[in-house]
């Protein structure tokens, strides 16, 4: 029969053996630490750097991405060069695009039928860099505003030259000066699940209108849509939110079928 002072004996030497094993795990992290900091400062900069450049990068993949504007499809509203800052999170938890957004979206399938061959290599280290805002955006990458939503019928254009959004015409007052909302005549109904996107520099944007005679109508869909343009972060005097336009709060929505004007 094992006495107490026996267990006791058998506890301590249990405890004793715990504790080493914690006390040999702890010195390993340590030393792991150790030969990962190690080495001199330089070495530390550059495992600071390393975690920085890895932070930035899930930042961008999944919050808030950098997007470089590539051309004047989007004047007045962005420049050529504009780094605007986009949204991940804005449509991620049940929230969907709204008339007036500016959105970057994925064209493969709508405005580009086949996407573009290219070195993996360099399309892995142009696409770092495009995530944050170094390089143009991938040439599938698009930024437009969301002029329709799936249900809406879509015009060009009443006697005024303005565009209608369900019977309702839109007074865009973000158009590039001298614009007309469209040279192009238009009538469609937007499918459930699409959008119809154009650029604000009418004349110099290649965008839902381009594709009417192409799969998918020039409609974009929405899964497609990558975030939400909701700053501009650079250059540094241009520094500013992107708000949705008032015009498009006064449209109603549309009738079954689309079926307005």
């Amino acid at each position: 029969m094992e006495t107490d002072a026996q267990l006791s004996e058998r506890d301590r030497s249990s405890c004793s053996h715990e504790g080493q094993e914690e006390r040999s795990r702890s010195s390993r992290t340590r030393r792991g630490l150790g030969r990962l900091i190690g080495g001199g400062p330089w070495r530390r900069v550059g495992v600071l750097v390393a975690v920085c450049v890895v932070f930035v990068l899930l930042l961008s993949a999944f919050v808030v991405q950098p997007f470089l504007i590539p051309s004047g499809s989007m004047e007045n509203t962005f420049r050529p060069g504009d780094r605007v800052l986009v949204n991940k999170l804005a449509y991620r938890f049940g929230d969907k695009p709204r008339r007036g957004d500016v959105i970057v979206f994925d064209g493969t399938g709508s405005f580009v039928q086949e996407e573009p061959s290219q070195n993996p290599v360099v399309a892995l280290v142009r696409g770092a860099a495009a995530a944050v805002g170094l390089a143009e955006p991938a040439e599938t990458d698009y930024i437009k505003r969301v002029v329709g939503v799936g249900g809406d019928r879509v015009r060009c254009c009443d006697k005024r030259g303005r565009i209608e959004v369900n019977g309702k015409p839109v007074d865009e007052d973000y158009l590039f000066p001298g614009d007309a909302p469209s040279q192009v005549p238009f009538d469609i109904v937007v499918p459930e699940g699409k959008l119809w996107v154009m650029g604000d520099h009418r004349s110099d944007s290649r965008d839902s209108r381009d594709h009417l005679g192409e799969p998918g109508g020039g409609t974009v869909p929405v899964d497609k849509v990558i975030g939400r343009a909701d700053w501009i972060g650079w250059p540094v005097g241009r520094w500013s939110g992107v708000h949705r336009p008032a015009a498009f709060g006064r449209v109603p929505d549309p009738a079954p079928g689309g079926a307005h004007g």
